[in-house]
Parts: C-alpha cells; structure tokens; sequence
C-alpha cells in the first residue's frame, strides 16, 4: 500500500477509533467540564502521549504477541480495571465546591500529575492491541520505511490530540462552565460513575479474540 493511501485510510480508521465513547472520553469530559480547560488540555496531551506506547511496540511487530498472550492482556485488564474503578470511586466522592475552590485545587496540580492520568488511562487500555494490530494490518506493508511508519504514528497521536482538545475547549467555554458551575460535584458524580461502569465491566470481559 502506498504511503498516501495507507495515510488517508489510517486518518479515516483513527478518526473513528478517537471519537468512539470510552474511559478516554469520559475522563476529557470530566477534567473539563468540572475543572476547566487547562485541566481538559493537559489529560488530552497525556492520553495522545499514552497512545505512543500502542504505536512503538505495534512498529516493532509484538502487537500480535500481546493480543495472543492471555498473561498480559490479563495484567493489563486488571491494572487498567483498578485504575478505572479508582478514578470512578473518586469522582463519586466530590463534594460540592465552596465559591471557586475546585478550580483552585485542580490549579493547583502539577501539568505532569494531570499528563499523567491521561496517560495511563490510555497505555493502559487492554483492547489497544487487537485495535493497534487491525490498524497496523490494514495499512502497513512489510517493506514500509521506517520513518514512513514514524509519520503515521505520529499522525495518529496528533489526530488524537486534536480530537480530545476539541472535545476539551468546546466543553470549558465561559458559557457551558457557568451552567456547570453550581453542579459541578454532580457531573463528577454521574461520570465517575461511567468511570467506575467500565472499570468494573472491564474486569467482566475477556480480552482475548
């Protein structure tokens, strides 16, 4: 396939993929509706930052080591599953802020803490490599350079940073904050409980084909 097909296809396949519901799209929700757009921006900058982790070992062909491989797809849905549950438990747990304090908290917390949930919520997911695998199948040929296959992964993290940071600055204007402001402890509430919903229906599901 040649590169400008395999580009426009992967667009197309990722773009998809991006949109689609998940813990990724809950967790932008959450951060910026509740806690403002630097918060919604820097989880989106993690989890585009996460999916590197998908790409890199997808590049180097062990995709199809990890989906077959029924110990690490477990590990990786418990880890996964906990960190989601514990995200969610957290979120249910919000208290209605006093004047702007949750703001002020989330201020408060380093770029690299808020990087760092997006991240993991993003390495972390336990279907990545069956995804990770079908795309790099579709698109990449076997005699692909490998900076051509540099380009496409990075492409794939930009068409991701670019969706949840749309998602992140639409749900942080002015006018949608000022309608959440008074229950913001709610929307934490009713999303860690989405949270907590597929950490627990992770823990349900196999992972294998």
């Amino acid at each position: 396939m040649e590169f400008y097909h395999a580009f426009f296809t992967l667009t197309l396949v990722h773009l998809l993929g991006a949109a689609s519901p998940g813990p990724d799209f809950v967790m932008v929700s959450q951060q910026s509706l509740v806690h403002g757009r630097r918060s919604g921006l820097l989880v989106s900058l993690g989890i585009a930052l996460g999916l590197s982790v998908h790409i890199i070992y997808s590049s180097i062909g062990l995709a199809t080591v990890i989906s077959d491989s029924a110990i690490v797809l477990s590990g990786m849905k418990y880890l996964a599953a906990a960190y989601l549950i514990y995200l969610g438990i957290k979120g249910i747990r919000s208290k209605a802020a006093v004047g702007d304090e949750q703001l002020v908290e989330v201020k408060s917390r380093s770029a690299a803490k808020l990087i760092a949930m997006g991240f993991v919520c993003n390495a972390l997911n336990p279907k990545a490599p069956l995804y990770f695998l079908s795309v790099f199948t579709l698109v990449v040929s076997p005699d692909m350079p490998v900076f051509e296959l540099f380009l496409l992964g990075v492409w794939m993290m930009f068409i991701q940073l670019v969706w949840f940071s749309s998602v992140a600055l639409v749900l942080s204007k002015p006018s949608v904050q000022a309608k959440f402001k008074r229950v913001g402890h709610w929307v934490d509430r009713v999303l860690g409980s989405v949270m907590l919903a597929f950490g627990v229906k992770l823990l349900f599901t196999s992972t294998t084909k």
